[in-house]
């Protein structure tokens, strides 16, 4: 029991050093499973490196290597172009818009908090020009990243599967997928009501700023509101200037946006990624690794620094956690502390509480890190039978995930620091009231929608 304590010990300090330092988690995690693996398992180095998931490792780089390929080509910005001027004019659509370019980024392999910071900013500018709330469209941005975050091609639904098929659990990635998109909807409509989205519907863009020109900015070229540049910064505007600023612009962006091969390669290749997933079971990093190749060769440009901004923080944090989390799968630490839980009297009080602790650590610490300790300390209790793996696989995936709209966290952060300077306080209390709020709510709501209904 004292080496099991030790290990608990272990993982306690590497999310609270992590979280009140700057020490990176993966590392912190990597450390302890020399230190805790070699003097207190009898481990030797050999051993350890046993438990590195190379599966996870090929996945994380693979999918963040296509992404950071995509935005160099500038796939993403034709997909973010494309859909605001599907719904031009209708204001109220703005926001979903964002929710859903969001979405449809980590679905296919953007690290969440890398799709957060490519659309806040862009949806802040929305808000600056449309008078939207910016806790409204920041809420909406973290919650389709993390609707789109347990796709199987994602990294977060690449790290809940790859952890459940490693402990021979019953896993559904579809569903995994399924419910975690349908509650983000139906959290961000609570949102969109309750801070502002009801003002929204029946606005159109005319009502507040002059018609826009096709390529997106204002009749001025000015890409921030009403107001003529030159006004602006206290110049006077012209005819002349607002003509110039006005063309070139449109046929720049216009030539800049187009779908031309390498980028319809790229949605293909990541269409491509998603469907062999969902329906061949095909390993979602080799495929990665295959558009990557094909996508290098029609147009090596967009691969130089791909590399460089490939999700290394990422990557060293997941297989950190997971390397550790398999010292103590050997040490017999997991199957002890879900032995503990498992002889709480009531199984759905067990469940309930493994999803509010993976709730209200991941508010502060990373989700990644998270998804990957907890639900192996889950498999003990889940062997019983009494409480159905893949319901609760599900609240504790939603309920470790919804809870990154908190300030603390990384997308939380994003949206705070690309919010107006003036409303920056603002919505980070807000976003502070949120997240808490959801670290207390989402378990209880996960648990009673996917739990409750599985307990056999």
């Amino acid at each position: 029991m004292a080496d099991h304590l030790i290990a608990i010990g272990a993982l306690v300090l590497i999310f609270t050093i992590s979280t009140f330092t700057s020490v990176h988690m993966g590392a912190l995690a990597l450390v302890a499973a020399f230190a805790v693996g070699s003097a207190v398992a009898g481990e030797n180095a050999d051993d350890v490196f046993g438990g590195f998931p190379g599966d996870l490792f090929v996945v994380l780089v693979g999918v963040t290597f296509l992404f950071a390929i995509a935005k160099n080509n500038g796939t993403i910005d034709w997909l973010v172009h494309a859909a605001t001027r599907a719904v031009r004019g209708r204001i109220a659509l703005i926001p979903w818009v964002m929710f859903l370019i969001t979405a449809a980024l980590t679905a296919v392999g953007a690290v969440v908090p890398a799709a957060v910071g490519v659309i806040a900013p862009i949806g802040m500018s929305f808000c600056a020009r449309y008078r939207i709330s910016p806790l409204l469209m920041g809420l909406l941005v973290i919650n389709g990243a993390s609707a789109g975050g347990f796709s199987p091609a994602s990294v977060f639904g690449s790290i809940t599967n790859g952890v459940v098929e490693r402990n021979d659990l019953p896993g559904n990635p579809g569903l995994l997928f399924l419910m975690s998109f349908l509650f983000n909807v139906a959290l961000s409509v609570v949102a969109y009501f309750m801070f502002g989205g009801r003002h929204l519907i029946g606005r159109r863009a005319s009502d507040t700023v002059e018609e826009e020109v096709p390529d997106g900015t204002g009749p001025d070229g000015g890409a921030s509101g009403p107001a003529p540049t030159g006004a602006r910064h206290g110049r006077p505007s012209s005819p002349a200037h607002t003509a110039t600023a006005t063309v070139a612009p449109a046929t720049t962006e216009a030539l800049e946006l187009r779908l031309d091969r390498p980028r319809a390669l790229t949605l293909v290749g990541l269409l491509g990624m998603v469907a062999g997933a969902l329906f061949l079971d095909y390993n979602v990093g080799l495929m990665a690794f295959s558009v990557v190749a094909v996508l290098t060769l029609v147009d090596p440009d967009a691969s130089q620094g791909a590399v460089d901004r490939c999700a290394w923080s990422t990557v060293l944090l997941v297989c950190g956690v997971v390397t550790f989390v398999g010292v103590m799968e050997r040490m017999g630490t997991i199957d002890w502390l879900g032995d503990s839980v498992a002889k709480i009297d009531s199984p759905l009080l067990g469940a309930l509480l493994i999803c509010l602790i993976g709730a209200v650590v991941s508010a502060f610490a990373s989700t990644t890190g998270i998804l990957g300790a907890l639900i192996p300390l889950a498999v003990p209790f889940l062997m019983d039978g009494q409480v159905g793996a893949v319901g609760l696989i599900i609240a504790l995936a939603v309920s470790s995930s919804v809870v990154d709209s908190s300030p603390l966290s990384t997308s939380g952060a994003l949206v705070t620091a690309n919010a107006p300077e003036e409303l920056r306080p603002q919505v980070f209390g807000a976003l502070m009231k949120w997240g808490m709020s959801m670290a207390l709510i989402a378990p209880l709501v996960t648990w009673a929608l996917f739990v409750v209904p599985g307990q056999g």
